[in-house]
């Protein structure tokens, strides 16, 4: 066969993966690594498009949480390289939008935002079975996302040591079509509505809760169709308040944190994606701005403050 040669504009990785239908490595001998996606399996349950996927922790095996627009959750599991339904649930009347784990400390328990309005929470048992929770009219028109809080309780980093440390109550935060911030708490095994936020103008798109190791400050992220990011926080768990992280010129679709819990990604209908970091100052900086699929990042020469 003939091998058309790379231009001077384009590396030859590049080049390699975008045009070998084989490995170069076997075709021409040379010692350069090629890096191709393989699809390994395909689960086609669902009968509506899949609007989210998410991994439970991996001390429970390979587990994979899938929801669709055709109102259905559905749990996977791996067993010796086959891929099986583990779980279905189609308790909603509508769209499911968002799926997350709780950490693991909790168990393997699984919250869902639908367009129905209500979240579910499905659990596993002691005896293999799952059992089922509902929040009937958690968000008026519906749900859109849900973020579980981090399992270590705050402030017990500083207040005790290690081995005395409290585990967290389980809560979760949930953002909606109502324009409003939840946060849910779990009492005598019921789930209870524990604080409403209200200072977006528009539907909330995304809610993050910021992962802890034990520092007094809990920290959530939410983002809204208004075009603003929010940052709320609380220093005893029960009054949060907000602070504008910046304002953008299109939808935020999506806020996620890193696992330290110091840096946030940002991304939105301005096709970019940007990192915020809070500065000494207590003030938020745009620290990278990366442009959609184009694969480069575009540092500021000094730090972006925030729009109000």
């Amino acid at each position: 066969m003939g091998w058309a040669l790379p231009s001077d504009t384009m590396p030859l990785t590049q080049w390699i993966t975008t045009h070998c239908p084989y490995s170069f490595n076997e075709a021409m001998g040379l010692p350069l690594p090629l890096n191709i996606s393989v699809l390994t399996v395909s689960l086609p349950r669902h009968e509506g498009p899949v609007w989210q996927l998410a991994w439970a922790h991996p001390m429970y095996g390979n587990i994979l949480a899938s929801c669709s627009y055709d109102r259905k959750v559905i749990i996977w599991k791996e067993t010796n390289g086959q891929w099986d339904r583990l779980y279905e649930y189609a308790n909603h009347d509508s769209s499911v939008n968002s799926v997350c784990w709780a950490p693991h400390e909790f168990g393997l328990m699984l919250a869902c935002g639908s367009s129905d309005g209500a979240v579910s929470i499905i659990s596993s048992t002691a005896d293999g079975q799952w059992d089922t929770k509902k929040i009937n009219n958690a968000h008026t028109i519906g749900c859109n996302a849900v973020s579980w809080c981090p399992a270590v309780a705050a402030g017990s980093l500083v207040d005790q040591p290690s081995s005395q440390r409290p585990q967290q109550t389980r809560r979760f935060v949930t953002g909606g079509c109502d324009n409003l911030v939840k946060i849910w708490r779990e009492e005598d095994g019921q789930w209870k509505e524990e604080q409403k936020l209200e200072a977006h103008s528009d539907w909330v798109r995304d809610v993050a809760w910021a992962p802890s190791i034990g520092l007094p400050t809990q920290t959530i992220a939410s983002c809204s169709q208004d075009g603003r990011v929010i940052i709320w926080k609380s220093e005893d768990g029960t009054s949060w308040t907000s602070k504008v992280l910046n304002k953008f010129p299109d939808v935020v679709w999506h806020v996620s944190w890193s696992i330290t819990g110091n840096i946030l990604a940002v991304s939105g209908g301005d096709n970019k994606v940007s990192l915020w970091k809070e500065s000494l100052e207590g003030q938020w900086v745009c620290v990278s701005d990366v442009n959609k699929g184009q694969g480069q990042t575009i540092a500021p020469a000094e730090p972006q403050k925030p729009e109000q």
